[in-house]
C-alpha cells in the first residue's frame, strides 16, 4: 500500500488559502506554465494564483523542471480538455517529474478571433493559432472562409500577429493575448462547442495532500499490472467491491513497448477513508507498480456538471 503524507489542505477551490500557504513555506514566489504570455495556461495561473507571478515556460519539461528546481513554486499543467480529450505527452512526462498534485483547476476555453487594429472580418483571409485551437473552432473558420495555419501555441500565433504588418492573418487566441499583443478582437467567443473546457492540474515538488473531512476528494495515481491473465480486471475489482467511483481511467505504452502497459487513474474519495485504502490495496496486490501522485480537494467545478446533468 503506498504511503500518502497528509498536510494542509492545497486545493484549487480555495486559492487564497493556497498563495497564502505557499508564502509561509518560502520559496520561488512563481507559478510556471507552458506557453507564451497570453496562453490559457496563463489564464489559470492568473485565475488560481493571483498572488503569485506567471512564469512562462517552453516546453512542459522545462515548467516542470522549474519547479523541481526551485525556481517556481507550482506548475499549472494541463491534462485534458473536453473537446480535444488528453493532452499528449503529459501522462509520460507525470511519472517520471518527481513532482506530485496539489490541486486541480478547470478553465472554461474562449477562443477570440484577433487582428491587427486596422484589420476587419472583410480583410482577414487565414488565421494562425494552436492546432486544437483550430479544430475546436472549425465551424466558424468555414463559415468565414478563412484558411487555418497551424502554429506552436495560441499566444504565440497572436504575438506573430502582432508582428507582422499584415491586415490579412488573424489570430485565434484569448482575451489576455489580445490585451498583451495589442490586438483587436473581431469575433468572440468562437469556439464550436460551449462546454469546452481544460482540466489543469496543480504540481508542487513536495506531497501537500488534502486532509481527511475536507472533501470532497480526487485521488490520482499511476499503476502497472502483473503480466499475468485478468490482471487488470482483478486489480479494479476493489473499487467495485467497495463502493469506490473512478472517474478516470487511460492508459499508455512504456517505451514504445505495446506490452508494457501503464495506467493512469482518478478516483473519488481519500486513502484514509476505509473503502478507498482497501480498493488501493486490491489493486497493489494485483499491480508490480503503484505510485500515488496526489490526493487533492475535488474543485467545485465538478459539482456544478453534475448538478447540471440532472437539471
Amino acid at each position: 500500500m503506498p504511503q500518502t503524507r497528509t498536510r494542509s489542505p492545497a486545493g484549487a477551490s480555495r486559492p487564497g488559502q493556497q498563495a497564502a500557504h505557499s508564502r509561509r513555506t518560502g520559496g520561488a514566489d512563481r507559478i510556471a506554465y507552458q506557453g507564451e504570455p497570453g496562453a490559457n495556461s496563463h489564464m489559470a495561473c492568473i485565475e488560481v494564483f493571483p498572488d503569485l507571478e506567471p512564469m512562462p515556460c517552453p516546453t512542459f519539461e522545462d515548467a516542470l523542471a522549474a519547479v523541481k528546481s526551485g525556481d517556481a513554486r507550482y506548475a499549472m499543467i494541463p491534462i485534458e480538455n473536453s473537446v480535444a480529450g488528453r493532452v499528449a505527452d503529459i501522462h509520460h512526462l507525470l511519472p517520471n517529474a518527481g513532482l506530485f498534485i496539489v490541486g486541480e483547476h478547470f478553465l472554461r476555453v474562449r477562443h477570440q478571433l484577433m487582428a491587427l487594429p486596422g484589420a476587419s472580418l472583410e480583410t482577414i483571409k487565414s488565421v494562425m493559432s494552436h492546432t486544437q485551437a483550430l479544430g475546436q473552432c472549425r465551424n466558424t473558420l468555414r463559415r468565414l472562409g478563412l484558411k487555418p495555419v497551424p502554429e506552436a501555441d495560441t499566444a504565440g500565433s497572436a504575438r506573430i500577429v502582432s508582428e507582422r504588418n499584415d491586415l490579412s492573418l488573424a489570430a485565434i487566441a484569448s482575451t489576455l493575448a489580445a490585451e498583451i499583443y495589442g490586438l483587436k478582437i473581431l469575433k468572440s467567443d468562437i469556439e464550436d462547442e460551449a462546454h469546452n473546457t481544460t482540466r489543469f492540474v496543480i504540481l508542487a515538488a513536495e506531497p501537500d495532500d488534502a486532509e481527511p473531512g475536507q472533501g470532497p476528494f480526487v485521488t490520482t495515481f499511476i499503476f502497472r499490472v502483473r503480466n499475468v491473465p485478468a490482471a487488470l480486471y482483478k486489480a479494479l475489482g476493489g473499487f467495485a467491491t467497495n463502493g469506490v467511483n473512478m472517474t478516470k481511467l487511460e492508459s499508455y505504452q512504456l517505451n514504445g513497448a505495446f506490452t508494457a502497459t501503464m495506467f493512469y487513474a482518478d478516483i473519488e474519495g481519500h486513502p484514509a477513508d476505509r473503502p478507498v485504502r482497501l480498493a488501493l490495496e486490491e489493486l497493489s496486490f494485483f499491480s508490480s507498480e503503484l505510485k500515488v501522485l496526489g490526493t487533492y480537494r475535488a474543485s467545485p467545478y465538478r459539482a456544478v456538471v453534475e448538478r447540471q446533468k440532472h437539471e
